[in-house]
């Protein structure tokens, strides 16, 4: 496929991702890494072919929802992998997958990818780097946390993750959609009704950016709310690792970067911030404040392709090498 039908493909699988894996239509997306636009199979043949000059150092790059690893792809050329690879020396592999799923299916998936990469990659893998973009970092998110219960075998080679533009503390759009949605169910209208339950159609992934929700018993409680369902994110950080956040806004001025943070993810879910009226980029709560990053002037698509985010990306991952 060319690139703009696999980009209409992953806006397809974020919409309804979920339906097309039910019901077995071809266009549903399996996670697997991607070398050169092309899916490969973690097989020790087809690891080695892919890349002859494996690094013991990896970076694996994961994108967000209705998109699919060309969101990283730089106007003049080169992505963030590899501007990764000649700067400290790693190699970079990037992972596709259906966006439409829950991210507790996902972050599953992409641990067994891991484990599959670690068993047979070309050299022994030494140490893991993880970008997570957008839902990326929270597919990366919970994916530490199902190797953490099984007790993976890659989970220790995970020493640092970096986060751009990721909701820890959820989507205000999705939870204001499904208010919405509750709204026009309780009018006594077949007409609003039937626009409520298209509207609910959506897939599971993207209802799960709400409240960021990363298990399946966080997903069974949700609530129609606009307020999240549990202000203190039930699936913390995982303290054996090193987290790193780069935030964007979409104007310079402090108050409407601070009210309307990317267009997407506002400023205190990209900061993991437990409070909106905290700063936490002078004074986080959980995190040093050398760990966050604030990108003004960049608007969440941008933030996966940015020279100026790409600085804080590489500083991130030289400090923590």
């Amino acid at each position: 496929m060319g690139k703009k039908l696999e980009f209409a493909v992953g806006i397809l699988n974020g919409a309804i991702g979920d339906y097309l894996q039910r019901t077995g239509n071809g266009l549903a997306t399996s996670m697997a890494l991607v070398h050169d636009g092309e899916p490969i199979a973690t097989l020790k043949e087809s690891l080695a072919a892919a890349y002859p000059d494996a690094k013991s150092k990896v970076v694996v790059l994961v994108h967000g929802l209705m998109c699919t690893e060309t969101a990283f792809d730089l106007e003049g050329g080169g992505d963030y992998g590899t501007l990764l690879a000649k700067d400290i020396d790693v190699t970079p592999l990037y992972v596709r997958y259906n966006s439409g799923l829950p991210i507790a299916d996902n972050g599953a998936y992409f641990s067994g990818l891991l484990d599959d990469l670690v068993s047979k990659f070309p050299v022994p893998v030494e140490d893991i780097l993880l970008l997570g973009y957008s839902m990326g970092g929270l597919v990366v998110l919970s994916a530490c946390h199902v190797a953490a219960k099984k007790k993976s075998k890659w989970l220790p080679l995970v020493r640092r993750v970096i986060y751009v533009g990721t909701p820890h503390r959820g989507a205000p759009l999705e939870r204001g959609g499904r208010v919405m949605s509750k709204i026009l169910t309780a009018i006594p209208d077949p007409y609003t009704r039937l626009i409520a339950e298209i509207a609910d159609l959506r897939s599971d992934g993207l209802q799960d950016l709400g409240d960021a929700e990363l298990r399946h018993e966080d997903r069974a409680r949700r609530a129609k709310t606009f307020k999240l369902t549990d202000a203190e994110h039930p699936v913390p950080l995982l303290e054996s690792m090193k987290h790193y956040l780069v935030a964007g806004g979409v104007s310079n001025e402090p108050i409407i970067h601070k009210l309307f943070g990317d267009s997407i993810v506002p400023l205190a879910s990209a900061t993991n911030a437990p409070s909106e009226k905290a700063d936490p980029i002078a004074n986080h709560p959980i995190l040093p404040a050398d760990h966050i990053k604030f990108v003004p002037g960049t608007s969440h698509v941008d933030l996966a392709r940015s020279l100026a985010v790409y600085d804080h990306v590489r500083a991130f991952a030289e400090k923590a090498s």
